[in-house]
């Protein structure tokens, strides 16, 4: 039983244990909730007194976003009650998803080998910081130590003004979603060898994996990338070019779009300057070009702009505040904004998922918003044999 009806979903039949807090197991977890899965996010019991998160208070747009269609379960896992209790979970669970640095799991006793013990078919699912082992193995993972590691900060931001942080938890985001992708993996390869698996993965390994291009492009060339501003740093021109009223994003690389683009904006000429001839010589005159092209885009409104480029067939579109970006009217008809009902907050809404599936489409509305803290306590514990007694003998024991 979710939060909520899954009924025709994707992963309805999986039941999730979630052991994640901050933001990267989270973010792993969502993939599976939103999609159906019966998720039982476990959490400390109010009698811990631990219950920060570098996320928001529970009521916040953070930790509602990343936590909605799942249920809550209070454990103290320390306790040898709490660990029972879990391992009983793990019995007819699919998948176990944890953050913890890697030797916490095997300190509370609920590492892969021992839940594989009481269950061969687990998928038990890990992100740290730097990986489960090497010589950064136990120190403590951050999105921004590990955008600084991974080179990202070293190709963000204007020329020379030092190193700049991606505006989003890229590290942190991209962990959670490659380790959702090996969990459906791992789900795949189970029907064929009827076990599950370790599957591992950390917030360095997804920041370089990010990195993709610019990484390839020192591995293979020995080209150092640096930072090129709101410059393509290969594809020129690619970037953001000043109008009447404001700035919009342009992006004219490839022979054929650069010369439709110069015919658009009545600069035909630029075709056949031989300082612009060709990408090679528009990237090593960069700065003239754009210089030349600015003189132009800022005689027109960006409405305008946008309206005859991508007429022309030329990539281009507006820069949004988040605000705008909203009420665009292609955010809105995509719908990913997607409601939820919360007993105390209301109708709120909540950022929905990045894919379309055509014949199982994700339902209107989350099945729930965020639960309370144990909200579902009673409910799973009944579910795995616990009477009245035995629960209220937990709570007084302060293990749920």
């Amino acid at each position: 039983m979710g939060a909520g009806p899954a009924a025709g979903l994707p992963l309805s039949e999986l039941l999730v244990i979630d052991l994640t807090r901050a933001r990267s197991g989270p973010t792993c977890v969502r993939q599976l909730a939103d999609w159906g899965a019966d998720v039982i996010k476990i959490e400390p019991p109010p009698s811990s007194g631990v219950q920060a998160t570098i996320t928001g208070g529970r009521h916040g747009f953070d930790f509602q976003n990343l936590h909605r269609n799942k249920r809550s379960l209070t454990l103290d896992l320390k306790a040898p009650e709490g660990r029972e209790v879990l391992l009983r979970l793990a019995e007819t669970a699919d998948v176990v998803v944890e953050n913890f640095r890697p030797l916490v799991k095997q300190r509370l006793g609920i590492d892969y080998e021992t839940l594989r013990e009481v269950n061969p078919r687990i998928i038990y699912a890990s992100i740290s910081g730097f990986g489960q082992s090497g010589p950064y193995r136990d120190r403590p993972g951050f999105d921004q130590i590990a955008q600084g590691l991974g080179g990202i900060m070293s190709v963000t931001g204007l020329p020379g003004q030092g190193p700049v942080r991606a505006g989003v938890p890229i590290a942190d985001l991209s962990a959670g979603h490659f380790l959702a992708q090996g969990v459906l993996l791992a789900l795949i390869e189970r029907e064929r060898s009827g076990e599950g698996q370790w599957v591992h993965t950390s917030l360095l390994e997804a920041q370089i994996a990010m990195m993709d291009f610019q990484a390839a492009r020192w591995l293979i060339e020995q080209d150092l990338p640096g930072q090129a501003g709101n410059d393509h740093p290969t594809s020129i021109p690619t970037g953001v070019f000043p109008t009447a009223d404001g700035h919009i994003n342009i992006a004219a690389s490839g022979q054929p779009i650069y010369e439709r683009f110069c015919k658009a904006i009545g600069a035909p000429e630029l075709i056949e300057r031989p300082e612009y001839a060709d990408g090679q010589s528009r990237s090593a005159h960069r700065k003239e070009l754009n210089a030349e092209l600015a003189a132009i885009t800022s005689t027109r409104p960006s409405a305008e702009w946008i309206e005859d480029l991508n007429a022309a067939g030329v990539p281009c579109g507006p820069i949004y505040r988040v605000d705008e970006m909203a009420e665009d009217e292609q955010v809105r008809h995509l719908r990913i904004a997607r409601p939820a009902a919360h007993p105390e907050l209301g109708e709120i809404e909540l950022v929905g998922q990045a894919m379309q599936l055509e014949r199982t489409p994700q339902p209107p509305q989350m099945r729930s918003a965020a639960p309370a803290l144990g909200e579902h306590s009673d409910e799973v514990l009944t579910s795995l044999g616990y009477d009245d007694e035995a629960i209220a003998a937990l709570r007084e024991r302060g293990v749920v």
